[in-house]
């Protein structure tokens, strides 16, 4: 079940008005009511495959809770026991079908794929249980929480879609407070929910339309049009993604539990190191913390450190998807922050003038938007053929009938954009203006979403056809 469907939203109110009570009232029983709720919700998504969420919770919080009384070797033994457990399903689910493609294509086998069914959430659930386990045996975070408490954590539900990935420092905290929500968080809730609403429900999904048809047959249209594809689809998933994390921040929010931003502006990134500084924060501080600094980081020679960076993202890439498309959208990104670390010396000697920032910039975020098509193509060949279109196939002359053709996912494009470009500043401003208007008036901006998002699921939008000029 969606976070933009109807009927999630009436399930989430019904919820929140019990939630409500017994957070005033009783912890445990909020506790249990939430576990049973998310696991209510894990089995709509996945059915009987939500049994794999608690069994795997339990073994990965007594293995925790048994590693935090050892030392030495025995302290770390069972940390590798809790991460391979952890890490088994995972494997198992999302890479055995990829493993199969490799050997066949190294091989040249005819190995036939298994009929397995990705269970829902279990890439974000499965990191905040390796989290959970390697901050306890750093000493980061102290053993003190009990199974219920563990459930609560590995199974919320607003973050079962899209994450955030938290942290058991960030989060254990905030779920001990009684009482009700504080005034503040709750509207701020409501805002995030409404930013996450019109990101994902309407610009995402409806300049998405144009975009499947051009990565369907790339060969079919123009170079401007693939070009224009090409940037609406890094549009499209900024705004999906980010859309999906504020919801998720936001619903938290509402529940009172404060989660940090998971992206803040990447598409203003003067550099590749910058960018993942702000995009989807959540996932690329985890693979900071827990691949990259384990795996050397910058600690070794300069060679060591650009081979760190290159599996590190590889493997960040896989994480997003089990096909070797993520992997070369890993490496084509591994590599950018190669390239950028190998020439920060040069680099630092520039003078830090707008047209210096606005040309690193621009090299960045066609960077960006070139690796997306490596990200969203279902095979090489398509990745060749935009690419061949728009660099040998290109005019200008597209441009008026494009725009007369498509006005609204025009008007949609250009707009994400330049809100992207919208200063954080204004940004917490306009945040929290909104969170000091009256609660009437709340309301009405609430409810304006609301019809705005019904009107474009509802509406029959005419598919733009490169024919059609």
């Amino acid at each position: 079940m969606l976070f933009t469907t109807i009927p999630f939203w009436a399930m989430f109110i019904a919820f929140l008005l019990v939630y409500a009570l017994l957070r005033k009232s009783t912890r445990v029983g909020m506790l249990l009511y939430v576990v049973a709720c998310s696991l209510g919700f894990f089995y709509l998504a996945n059915g009987w495959l939500m049994l794999l969420l608690p069994s795997t919770a339990l073994v990965s919080w007594g293995l925790t809770r048994w590693m935090s009384r050892r030392e030495n070797g025995a302290r770390k033994f069972l940390l590798f026991l809790s991460v391979v457990i952890n890490l088994g399903p995972l494997i198992y689910y999302k890479y055995t079908n990829f493993s199969i493609e490799v050997f066949n294509q190294i091989l040249q086998t005819n190995f036939a794929f298994l009929d397995i069914a990705l269970p829902v959430g279990i890439s974000f659930y499965t990191f905040q249980a390796i989290s959970f386990s390697t901050d306890v045996y750093r000493r980061n975070f102290p053993m003190d929480v009990s199974l219920l408490e563990y459930l609560f954590y590995i199974s919320f539900f607003p973050l079962l879609l899209a994450g955030p990935i938290t942290r058991p420092g960030d989060f254990f905290p905030q779920i001990r407070r009684r009482g009700a929500v504080s005034e503040r968080l709750l509207y701020l809730g409501v805002w995030l929910v409404m930013c996450g609403l019109v990101k994902k429900a309407v610009v995402a999904d409806y300049i998405a339309q144009y975009n499947n048809w051009i990565f369907d047959s790339p060969e079919t249209y123009s170079g401007f049009e693939n070009l224009m594809g090409v940037l609406g689809y890094t549009v499209q998933i900024y705004c999906d993604f980010s859309g999906y994390s504020d919801i998720s921040i936001g619903l938290a929010a509402l529940m009172g539990i404060h989660l940090k931003d998971n992206f803040r502006f990447p598409y203003q990134s003067t550099n590749l190191t910058e960018f993942w500084r702000r995009w989807h924060i959540s996932l690329s501080t985890w693979f900071r913390d827990y691949v990259y600094i384990p795996l050397g980081g910058n600690r070794h020679s300069t060679l060591r450190t650009y081979f760190n960076n290159l599996l590190t993202m590889a493997l960040a890439g896989l994480w997003h998807g089990s096909t070797l498309m993520f992997v070369f959208w890993g490496l084509i990104h591994g590599l950018g922050l190669v390239v950028h670390k190998s020439l920060k010396g040069v680099l630092d000697l520039v003078p830090n003038k707008w047209p210096v920032r606005f040309v690193c910039w621009f090299v960045t975020f066609c960077y960006v938007a070139a690796a997306w098509v490596y990200f969203r193509s279902p095979d090489v060949e398509t990745c060749g053929d935009i690419f061949v279109k728009i660099t040998t196939d290109f005019d200008l002359a597209y441009l008026l009938p494009f725009v007369e053709a498509r006005p609204v996912w025009t008007a949609m494009v250009v707009g994400a954009l330049l809100l992207c470009g919208l200063r954080e500043s204004a940004y917490n401003r306009l945040q929290t203006r909104f969170v000091m208007l009256p609660w009437l008036v709340k309301l009405l901006l609430f409810a304006a979403v609301i019809q705005l998002v019904v009107e474009f699921h509802t509406n029959n939008v005419q598919p733009f056809i490169y024919y059609q000029f």
